[in-house]
């Protein structure tokens, strides 16, 4: 506990924050290991590809639930804009001069207005998202943001952590976003249709010589750059419960390779090179 209290702020005094550590943790936990299961979430690829075959033969209950969905880019727009709003509205909404404080309210817009950026610029999509799908992961996304500014509101005036972690946190958040933006746009330029068919291929460059998802290892180091800038309880709650479900995800991800291609090469891992 003592090597905790270190380089933590101590727990805060609110029972919404403490409860949320554990519940958005234990949540994000679940949903990776749904993942490997291969229980995926809605608006998931591999749920798309796994239907796409069916769509000719659809019943009644799948075209009412058509009727409540929204086109991926739209959802995905949905997904990131109410978090990235919140993270804009806290330099005015939270006003303060301390500088552990403005980092990672910097951290977290920027994060978000590069979702936005990626979605707009980068990313190709097709077909829809369920609306229910997409106003849970926004609640999701909104929620941690505001919580994550909230919980660094309750430090101003508290003793500082004695390891400082926050340059370290900066420069983890840099590496990793943009990393991942990188790897987004190797596997943007990999995306075609051909005869109205979705044509997916085995991405290359960067680090997909040795591990299918370098852009969730670099979006893990993203969290991981804002729990080492804010260095409290719920955002290390918050990144250790990302990185339970993109370890998840991720491990689905090379299986879907595996299954799609016969040739995919067995020494390229899922997460870290040369180990998982």
């Amino acid at each position: 506990m003592e090597m905790a209290t270190s380089f933590l702020y101590p727990p805060p005094p609110s029972i919404l924050l403490n409860t949320m550590s554990v519940v958005g943790l234990a949540a994000l936990a679940k949903i990776g290991w749904s993942e490997v299961r291969g229980n995926h979430l809605k608006y998931s690829k591999f749920n798309n590809a796994s239907s796409s075959s069916s769509s000719s033969s659809s019943s009644p209950q799948t075209q009412k639930q058509r009727l409540g969905s929204i086109s991926s880019r739209t959802g995905m727009l949905c997904l990131y804009t109410p978090a990235f709003l919140a993270a804009s509205a806290s330099f005015f909404v939270l006003p303060s001069d301390d500088l552990r404080f403005l980092l990672l309210k910097s951290a977290l817009a920027l994060h978000f207005f590069k979702r936005i950026f990626e979605v707009l610029f980068i990313h190709k999509y097709s077909g829809e998202m369920a609306v229910e799908s997409a106003i849970t992961i926004t609640s999701s996304y909104f929620s941690s943001t505001a919580l994550m500014l909230y919980s660094q509101n309750l430090t101003l005036g508290l003793k500082e952590p004695a390891f400082d972690l926050k340059l370290a946190g900066i420069a983890m958040f840099v590496v990793g976003i943009v990393g991942n933006l990188y790897h987004h746009c190797l596997l943007a330029k990999l995306r075609k249709e051909e005869g109205g068919k979705k044509e997916y291929k085995i991405p290359e460059g960067g680090l997909f010589g040795t591990i299918i998802c370098p852009h969730y290892l670099f979006e893990i180091l993203v969290f991981w750059g804002f729990f080492m800038i804010s260095q409290t309880i719920y955002s290390l709650s918050f990144a250790m419960g990302t990185t339970c479900y993109l370890v998840g995800r991720s491990y689905a991800t090379r299986r879907w390779y595996l299954s799609k291609f016969d040739h995919f090469p067995k020494h390229i891992k899922a997460l870290v090179p040369f180990l998982f």
